[in-house]
């Protein structure tokens, strides 16, 4: 484990001018540049918010503001979002540099974190966006927001870990990217971002508590539209498993490392 911290170090320059080259090449050409990285998920806010507004907005009790169910979209597209990209972009990220890992001589555990450290712009662009908004429709940030850099910082370390486990073995069966596209969907509808969990039946939401993105989407909720901190339990089985996750993955990437090469 320290070889592999320490070769993260010894690169860093290298990862930060890749994270750099990263966003400059999804936006090549491209006259509206950064905007389209939070132009998609405020799209999926909008039109969830134009065709539920109505229904699911008395089911946020104690909150004044009209737009309340508009923050609480926002707020759980924040934290799905950052999720999602990160493992998205993770399972395909040893294939699609298959030829690079051939070429070059650099730490292979560089690509995820590039991924990472990519994905976490765009996620504090989409933040910074979302807060404006907020205020634009009379929801002021709180003292709560100072949990934020935790709640980030956790969030991306479970995507991390789940995404690198499967990029690993995404090499070895390539059905594995596949197959997570439709999983990662199926966990979207099973995570309380466009409906709130009250509404979900006692034995159901039981089982939904074994789903860490519901901790994770709640408590940027807590944190963005209650103005509250997140609850203690929550984070510490999201954090534990980001833990479990994060060292399985160097474990698997480690003993795999030598081999990924050579199937590629």
């Amino acid at each position: 484990m320290k070889e592999i911290f320490a070769a993260i170090w010894s690169y860093r320059h290298f990862i930060v001018s890749s994270i750099k080259n990263d966003l400059r090449s999804r936006f090549a050409r491209s006259k509206l540049g950064a905007l389209w990285m939070i132009l998609q998920p405020l799209a999926q806010v909008a039109i969830y918010a134009l065709v539920l507004s109505r229904i699911m907005a008395a089911k946020l009790p104690g909150i004044d503001n009209r737009y309340a169910y508009v923050i609480y979209l926002m707020a759980g597209m924040i934290a799905w979002s950052l999720f999602a990209e990160v493992v998205t972009r993770s399972l395909t990220i040893f294939v699609d540099n298959g030829n690079l890992m051939k070429k070059m001589a650099f730490p292979r555990v560089c690509l995820p974190i590039i991924i990472a450290g990519s994905s976490l712009v765009n996620n504090l662009l989409l933040l910074v966006t979302a807060v404006g908004v907020f205020v634009l429709i009379g929801h002021s940030p709180s003292v709560a927001m100072l949990w934020l850099p935790l709640l980030i910082g956790i969030n991306l370390a479970f995507a991390l870990g789940l995404g690198l486990i499967l990029g690993v073995l995404n090499v070895f069966v390539r059905d594995v990217a596949q197959f997570m596209m439709v999983v990662l969907q199926l966990l979207f509808w099973l995570t309380p971002i466009v409906y709130m969990p009250s509404i979900i039946p006692d034995r159901l939401r039981a089982l939904l508590e074994f789903n860490p993105m519901m901790h994770m989407v709640i408590a940027f909720q807590d944190v963005l539209l209650y103005g509250r901190a997140p609850s203690i339990a929550g984070l510490a089985v999201i954090a534990a498993t980001a833990t479990v996750l994060l060292l399985f993955s160097l474990i698997l990437f480690r003993r795999s490392a030598p081999e990924m090469v050579d199937v590629l």
